[in-house]
C-alpha cells in the first residue's frame, strides 16, 4: 500500500523535479544525448549477445531544415554503425522527419535514408504513431519497400483495424514488422481499452504472422504475453530466424532477457537518445514509477 501511494506520489512531482534529478532518473532509459553514446551502449549490448536499434528522441517536427539535419543525423549512424561493425539498426518516427510537414519531403528524407540503409546493408524500421497518420504510414512502407526490401514498419495491438492492415499488406507478399500493444491514447470507437482484450488481440496477430510466415518483432514487456508467446511458438514450431523480441533500452525484465537468449531467440533493444530525453523520460517513468522511486529513495539517502 505504501510503496503504491509513494509511486503515485513519484508520477505527480517529477514533471516538476529539477531536471538534473530528472536526467540521474532518466539514465536508465534513455542513452545519453549523442549518437556516440548511443552506439557504446549498443557495443555493450552486442557484446552480450543482443541487437539493437537507435531512435533519435524527438517528434513532429515543423522545419524543413530541422528535419533534413535530423535525417542527416540518422544517415551519419547508418556510416558509423557499419564502420563500427555493430549488430544495430534504425527507427524513425516519420512525424520527426517532415510528416507534419508535408509528404514530399517526408518521403524525400526516407529515401535518403532508404539510399544509405541500401549502402551500408542495413536495415530501417518505420515506427508507427497515431491513429491519425495511420494510413499515411502504410502508404509511405509500401512506397519504401518497393524501392528497398529491407524496411519494415509497426502494428499496434489496441487498434481495431490491425487485422485488416496485416491481411491486406500479406497480399503484396512477405514483409516485416513489429507487434507491439500501443501507447497513443485512442478512442474506444477504433482502439481496445481493456488489457486483457488488447492481450488476447496481441496473441490473434502474432499467430496471424506466425501462420503467414511473416517475420515479427515481437515488442512487449507484459510477462503474461511473454509466457502466451512461448506456448505459441511451441505450438506451432516457429523457427528462430521468423521472429525476434524487442525492448526498451532499461525497462526491467524479471530474467525474460536471458531467459531468450538461452533459447536462442533474438533480442533487440529499442535504444533511444538525443536532446529531447525529458518528454520521453517522463512517459516511461509514469509507465513505470518504481524505478524513479528506487532512484529517488537513493538520492535522499545519499
Amino acid at each position: 500500500m505504501f510503496n503504491t501511494l509513494f509511486n503515485r506520489l513519484i508520477i505527480t512531482i517529477t514533471p516538476f523535479l529539477p531536471r538534473r534529478i530528472v536526467w540521474k532518473i532518466a539514465g536508465r532509459y534513455v542513452a545519453g544525448k549523442t549518437s556516440a553514446k548511443a552506439l557504446a551502449v549498443v557495443r555493450q549490448l552486442n557484446d552480450k549477445g543482443y541487437s539493437a536499434t537507435v531512435d533519435i528522441l524527438g517528434e513532429h517536427t515543423h522545419s524543413k531544415s530541422e528535419a533534413a539535419e535530423i535525417t542527416r543525423e540518422y544517415m551519419n549512424i547508418y556510416d558509423e554503425i557499419s564502420e563500427q561493425k555493430l549488430d544495430c539498426n534504425i527507427s524513425i518516427k516519420p512525424s520527426h522527419i517532415g510528416q507534419d510537414i508535408s509528404n514530399k519531403i517526408l518521403q524525400t528524407n526516407v529515401d535518403k535514408l532508404l539510399v544509405k540503409a541500401e549502402e551500408t546493408n542495413n536495415f530501417l524500421r518505420i515506427d508507427m504513431e497515431s491513429s491519425a497518420v495511420t494510413d499515411n504510414t502504410i502508404s509511405l512502407y509500401k512506397n519504401c519497400r518497393r524501392k528497398y526490401k529491407h524496411v519494415g514498419t509497426v502494428f499496434q495491438a489496441y487498434l481495431y483495424r490491425s487485422q485488416s492492415d496485416l491481411e491486406k499488406l500479406t497480399q503484396d507478399g512477405s514483409f516485416n514488422f513489429r507487434l507491439c500493444k500501443g501507447i497513443y491514447k485512442e478512442p474506444p470507437s477504433i482502439a481496445i481499452q481493456r488489457r486483457g482484450k488488447i492481450n488476447s488481440n496481441f496473441l490473434k496477430l502474432l499467430r496471424f504472422a506466425f501462420e503467414k510466415e511473416i517475420y515479427v518483432a515481437i515488442a512487449t514487456h507484459d510477462l503474461d504475453i511473454l509466457k502466451s508467446v512461448y506456448a505459441l511458438i511451441s505450438e506451432l514450431n516457429i523457427s528462430t530466424d521468423k521472429f525476434e523480441f524487442q525492448v526498451l533500452y532499461g525497462v526491467p525484465m524479471s530474467g525474460w532477457l536471458e531467459k531468450h537468449l538461452k533459447n536462442n531467440f533474438k533480442v533487440r533493444v529499442y535504444i533511444p537518445f538525443g536532446v529531447d530525453w525529458y518528454a520521453y523520460s517522463i512517459r516511461r517513468l509514469k509507465e513505470n514509477p518504481n524505478i524513479a522511486g528506487y532512484i529517488l529513495k537513493d538520492l535522499f539517502r545519499r
